[in-house]
């Protein structure tokens, strides 16, 4: 009997067998990224690492590229989209941009933020998204379907904000059933780009983002970004950065946006070889399996 079950075992395996998850790694190709990673660039890196894993089928694409690397083909054959921008957030095509955005609030695709990605045009859509249907929700629900909606800063690239300026997005109430939302700014008031160490926290040991991760860990060079981060809040935040003048920063956020996931991971400055580092790799890694569609189209 126990032969017979062995053998119906390996006959229907096969039929079951899991897919890899297929993964496009997005990079601008910063030329600074030259002294962080040699001769590799900072996407390629990623992307050589985790084609090493099992279960992954891994490609790269960089902004100059036909169709800036994001052809409705390449999405559609997409699992998880992991980006990397920085200088020419400007120059990403608001069409291939969108592209992304609706995929990823189908469910179709899983999106990774990394560090300076959180003015790239897909993250900031994204976090607009999320906006909004907070904003909704937050409505007594007899105003729902009378309510208007006027959105404010609709256009935050490379506009910073103050200590002392409040914290977005937020609504306020106009004339009538008119509401306000001044949207995510998805930036923070303060930055210092001296290499000092990091020190994270695992805030959610037990969240598959943060599976096999010590609960306190290092980066030994890295930009210090400085909280409020201007974005809706997020549905979990896995990890935390202290640096040793005082500063914080929620560096693992999770969003649900639409039926798509979000995660946002804050390391990454191009100079420094942080994606080299087996933690950061680790938590790429991980939200990658994660965040993967459960059933692909």
């Amino acid at each position: 009997m126990k032969l017979i079950v062995l053998l119906l075992a390996a006959l229907v395996c096969p039929i079951f067998a899991v897919e890899p998850i297929r993964v496009l790694v997005w990079d601008e190709q910063q030329p600074q990224q030259k002294e962080g990673y040699g001769e590799k660039f900072l996407g390629e890196t990623i992307a050589a690492h985790l084609a090493k894993l099992p279960g992954f089928s891994v490609k790269t694409a960089k902004l100059d590229e036909a169709d800036q690397g994001l052809s409705d083909a390449t999405l559609d054959a997409t699992d998880v989209l992991i980006f990397w921008c920085h200088r020419r957030v400007k120059d990403q095509d608001d069409a291939r941009m969108e592209a992304v955005v609706k995929r990823v609030m189908e469910g179709k695709i899983g999106f990774i933020g990394l560090h300076s990605t959180h003015w790239g045009k897909p993250f900031v859509r994204l976090m607009q998204e999320r906006a909004k249907a907070d904003a909704v929700k937050a409505l007594p629900e007899a105003e729902h379907a009378t309510a208007k909606w006027e959105f404010l800063n609709d256009a935050p690239y490379y506009k910073g904000v103050g200590r002392a300026a409040r914290i977005t997005p937020f609504v306020e109430k106009g004339e009538g059933n008119l509401w306000k939302l001044t949207l995510p700014a998805c930036v923070f008031p303060v930055y210092r780009n001296d290499g000092m160490p990091s020190h994270v926290t695992t805030l959610l040991p037990q969240h598959p983002i943060a599976a096999g991760l010590p609960v306190q860990w290092d980066i030994p060079r890295t930009e210090m970004y400085g909280e409020p981060f201007h974005v809706p809040p997020p549905d979990e935040v896995v990890f935390e950065e202290k640096w040793d003048k005082g500063e914080h920063f929620r560096s693992g956020c999770v969003w649900q946006v639409g039926k798509g996931r979000v995660f946002y991971f804050r390391p990454g400055h191009e100079t420094y070889g942080i994606f080299q580092q087996e933690e950061t790799m680790r938590v790429v890694e991980n939200a990658v399996r994660w965040m993967s569609p459960p059933i692909k189209p």
